[in-house]
């Protein structure tokens, strides 16, 4: 058996083999369990439909295999480079006895090895030179991650701290609530916080623990920021496109700040798709690209982007095999346009003659960036990361954003001190014909809903805030129920697990860090007069109950 050492692998020979070799493995995972469920699960797709994008999955993944068996090689080589350096100038001389020195068998080896180059690579060094200078400059900042690895979409999540509001946590809660079990065991989504302020990153951090601890535990959560010595010196860059210098320093922040989270990515899977932090998406939508992706790569399509959003950045989605030449592009200009110019301009100059016409450019361009139809994803937020920058863009091809969720609630008095805005009243929004939208709500202000006849409530549920509004919450609130039954004929009461309030309610829930208030009513309470949301203390945003659902016994 001919044994494979570095110089075998640049045997194009020795290629092809591993190639023929890796041939039987994919016959064998065609057969695996795993398959034949896809198979079965799959009613809307023929059998050969199945098995061709099957084997168009597995090539994505071998090509994957590939790039980094290439970054390890390159690492392996420049190490040997260095090790060569060492040997020639005679590591013995430099040990003092404290280091062995190499044998001679050591020495022939790293020599065969390597050899001095004649050509200088360039590398991130040649257009970040600053990083010489900071060997931890490459390394996140801060990084909490389980080390996930070999999935098949790697989402990118890139936050700043906004003026106004943060719509990240319902972001993240609508990209993972519109995922199956199955795909979220399959994804990972990298939340990079972009800030180095590090109390702030830490406090980004501990909220996305508190609110997707399953998730961070997985592996499908991670979060990254990156090193304020990763950037050059932001007072020192150049004006370009006449911008202002504000402008300047946010859009060439941004392109750093994506180049560094793509190569934080790329190792991580096979597709990887860059989003924002105030979007929302659908439900299957990662079945969806994948689907996608896949047909575009069994049909032979030689695609640069597959585009999910219409807008900026939003949704473009790349084999990571391909993330280098972006990433490149990013770092050499970083300093002369948006990143969404120099995307385009990528694809441009891949893909574009200067003999024929902008006509034949645009079709030449529409076959490596692929657009799907309708979007996949709609950027909700109003307040841009450039400071004073109102956004509204919207991408008119995703359809309608879901700003309430309606139940068929039981008949009910319902009453609240705090105004309404316009017809988003909360007799609307508890028959689910609208959300309830208030102003200000004060200390001591209450929504109240009376059952009459009484009623024996199971469970309830209620949401505050909206996609478009998501800081337009309740928040100091409580969740509080009057019984039929006196409060002395309760054990549960009596015994000191519930706390009460000196009109004889019982306070069994409140309102969490998102804005939800959730639970389950003891049976032992009996049938319930009325249950009511009590605010205590004074709010500086409006209000928002996006969800009113009371599950009464009856209700299965």
């Amino acid at each position: 058996m001919r044994r494979l050492t570095l110089s075998a692998y640049q045997d194009p020979s020795v290629g092809r083999m591993l190639r023929r070799r890796l041939g039987v493995v994919f016959t064998a995972a065609l057969l695996t369990p795993a398959f034949v469920l896809f198979f079965i699960n799959s009613p809307d797709l023929s059998g050969e439909q199945v098995l061709v994008q099957r084997i168009a999955e597995l090539r994505e993944r071998l090509h994957h295999a590939e790039m980094l068996n290439q970054e390890r090689l390159h690492d392996v080589i420049v190490l040997s480079q260095k090790f060569n350096i060492l040997t020639h100038a005679g590591v013995g001389n430099l040990t003092n006895g404290r280091i062995p020195i190499l044998s001679q068998e050591t020495r022939e080896l790293l020599a065969n090895l390597s050899h001095t180059p004649d050509l200088h690579l360039p590398s991130i060094y040649s257009y970040l030179p600053h990083l010489l200078h900071t060997p931890d400059a490459t390394t996140p900042a801060f990084k909490l991650s389980k080390g996930r690895h070999s999935a098949t979409m790697v989402m990118g999540v890139p936050t700043v701290k906004r003026q106004v509001q943060s719509y990240l946590m319902t972001t993240l809660r609508n990209l993972i609530d519109s995922m199956s079990i199955e795909e979220m065991d399959e994804c990972i989504i990298v939340v990079f916080v972009a800030e180095w302020d590090l109390d702030y990153v830490h406090q980004v951090a501990s909220q996305i623990e508190r609110q997707f601890p399953e998730h961070l535990e997985s592996g499908l959560l991670e979060v990254i920021s990156p090193p304020e010595e990763f950037y050059p010196n932001m007072d020192k860059l150049k004006q370009t496109l006449g911008d202002p210098m504000e402008r300047v320093r946010w859009r060439t922040k941004q392109n750093l700040d994506f180049a560094f989270l793509m190569m934080y990515a790329q190792p991580k899977g096979t597709f990887y798709v860059q989003l924002e932090d105030d979007i929302q998406t659908k439900k299957g939508y990662i079945a969806t690209m994948k689907k996608f992706a896949l047909q575009k790569t069994s049909e032979k399509k030689n695609w640069f982007v597959l585009d999910f959003c219409q807008l900026g950045f939003i949704g473009k989605t790349f084999k990571t095999i391909d993330l280098s030449a972006l990433v490149t592009f990013l770092l050499v200009f970083h300093n002369d346009k948006p990143c969404d110019w120099l995307l385009d301009h990528l694809v441009q100059n891949k893909v574009c003659r200067f003999d024929q016409s902008s006509k034949h450019c645009k079709k030449a361009k529409e076959n490596v960036w692929i657009h799907f139809k309708p979007s996949l994803f709609q950027h909700i937020g109003t307040h841009s990361s450039l400071k004073g920058k109102v956004q509204k863009l919207k991408d008119k091809q995703f359809g309608k954003v879901q700003l309430y969720f309606p139940h068929d609630n039981p008949s009910a008095v319902v009453e609240t001190q705090i105004k309404p805005y316009k017809t988003y009243t909360l007799q609307r929004a508890y028959r689910g014909e609208s959300y309830f939208w208030g102003l200000l709500p004060q200390q001591g202000d209450m929504l109240q809903f009376t059952f009459d006849p009484p009623i024996v409530i199971k469970g309830y549920l209620f949401r505050s805030g909206n996609v478009e509004h998501p800081s337009d919450r309740f928040y100091n609130t409580t969740v509080e129920v009057l019984p039929v039954q006196p409060l002395s004929n309760l054990e549960d009461v009596q015994s000191g697990k519930y706390k009460t309030t000196e009109d004889n309610f019982i306070v069994i829930g409140d309102f969490d860090d998102m804005g939800v208030a959730e639970g389950k009513i003891s049976e032992s309470f009996g049938e319930i007069k009325t249950l009511r949301l009590s605010i205590h203390v004074e709010s500086e945003n409006w209000a928002i109950l996006s969800e009113i659902h009371i599950e009464t016994a009856e209700a299965r």
